[in-house]
C-alpha cells in the first residue's frame, strides 16, 4: 500500500467515525437512552471494552440506567464499582474489571515501607471479595516521590508488593499498579513511566503482579505506545483510553490514532480489558457509542 492510499484510508475511516457521531448525537437523549435498552451493538468483539467508573457516562442519574448503557453497547466490565454496586452490575451481565480499595491515595503508596502494613492489609481484603466473585483485578499505586530516589521507591514497592504477590497467584486475581503521567496531571508520581514499571513486575517475579497501561498517561509522558505496549505486553494486565490532549473523546480531535493501538493490542493476544476512561464533551452515550466502535477492530 503507498503512502498516499494509507492517508487516504486513514482520512475515510475518520470522517465516517465523525459522520457517525454527527448523526448519533443529533438525536434526543431521550431516544438514545431508549435505544439502550433495545439496540444492542453487533461488535467483532475482539476487544473486551469497559468503562472507569461512571466517568464516560457522567450525567446519566442512577448506575441501572448506566449499566443497561453499557449492556447495549458490548461493554462488560466497570473499574471502581463498589463491592455494594456489584449486584447491579451482574444483573446486566457486567463484572467489576478493576476492584479498588475505598479511599485508596495515589500519593501514598508502595514506595515508602511505612505505608506497607496497612496497604498489604486494604489489598487483602479487596483480593479476598474479588476472587470471591470472580473477578479479575485490584489497583495499586506507587506513591509521589517527595524526595525519594526511582531506584529506592522501586526496591521498596518490590518489597512490599512481595508479600501480597502468594496471595494474589492463590486467589488468581492481578494486583495492577497504574502508569500515571507526571508532566502534566498528577506530579511526582513515581511510576511514570513503563520501564520503571516493567523493571517492577520482573523483580517481583509474580504472574500475578502486573501494570495498569493508561493509555493517555503514557502518550503524555512518554509517546511510542504501540511499540511500547507491544515489548511490555507480558506485564500488562489491564488498559484504559483518552484522547490527548485534553483527556476527552477519542475521536479524530486528539492525536491518538485509537483504531491503531487496539489492532497492535489484539495482535499480542491479550485477552484483558480496554476500559475508557476519558471526560466526554459531548453527549455522553453518543461519545461511548463512538468509542466503542472505533475500539471495535
Amino acid at each position: 500500500m503507498t503512502p498516499t492510499s494509507r492517508t487516504l484510508n486513514r482520512r475515510s475511516l475518520l470522517k465516517l467515525v465523525g459522520a457517525t457521531t454527527v448523526a448519533v448525537a443529533a438525536q434526543p437523549v431521550a431516544s438514545l437512552r431508549a435505544a439502550a435498552a433495545t439496540a444492542p451493538l453487533q461488535l467483532k468483539g475482539n476487544i473486551r471494552q469497559g468503562i472507569a467508573g461512571r466517568g464516560p457516562l457522567r450525567g446519566i442519574k442512577t448506575l441501572d440506567e448506566v449499566c443497561q448503557i453499557c449492556a447495549r453497547l458490548g461493554i462488560h466490565g466497570m473499574d471502581f464499582a463498589s463491592p455494594a454496586d456489584w449486584p447491579t452490575l451482574k444483573k446486566h451481565g457486567l463484572i467489576c474489571s478493576m476492584s479498588r480499595v475505598e479511599k485508596a491515595s495515589l500519593g501514598k503508596g508502595f514506595n515508602r515501607r511505612e505505608n506497607h502494613a496497612h496497604l498489604i492489609a486494604e489489598l487483602r481484603e479487596i483480593i479476598e471479595r474479588t476472587s470471591a466473585a470472580g473477578y479479575p483485578n485490584v489497583i495499586c499505586f506507587s506513591g509521589n516521590r517527595a524526595g525519594l530516589g526511582d531506584e529506592e521507591g522501586l526496591v521498596n514497592c518490590v518489597a512490599g508488593l512481595k508479600q501480597i504477590a502468594a496471595f494474589a497467584e492463590e486467589k488468581k486475581v492481578n494486583v495492577c499498579m497504574e502508569l500515571l503521567n507526571s508532566k502534566r496531571n498528577h506530579k511526582d508520581y513515581q511510576c511514570d513511566h513503563t520501564a520503571w514499571g516493567t523493571e517492577l513486575c520482573k523483580r517481583v517475579g509474580s504472574e500475578r503482579i502486573k501494570l495498569l497501561y493508561d493509555i493517555y498517561h503514557m502518550q503524555v509522558q512518554e509517546g511510542d505506545v504501540i511499540a511500547t505496549l507491544k515489548e511490555n505486553i507480558q506485564h500488562i494486565g489491564h488498559f484504559h483510553t483518552a484522547g490527548v490532549p485534553g483527556r476527552n473523546e477519542i475521536d479524530d480531535a486528539q492525536e491518538l490514532f485509537y483504531p491503531a493501538i487496539m489492532r497492535a493490542i489484539v495482535a499480542t493476544g491479550y485477552q484483558g480489558f480496554v476500559a475508557h476512561e476519558y471526560g466526554p464533551k459531548h453527549d455522553p452515550v453518543a461519545s461511548l457509542e463512538q468509542a466503542v466502535r472505533i475500539c471495535d477492530v
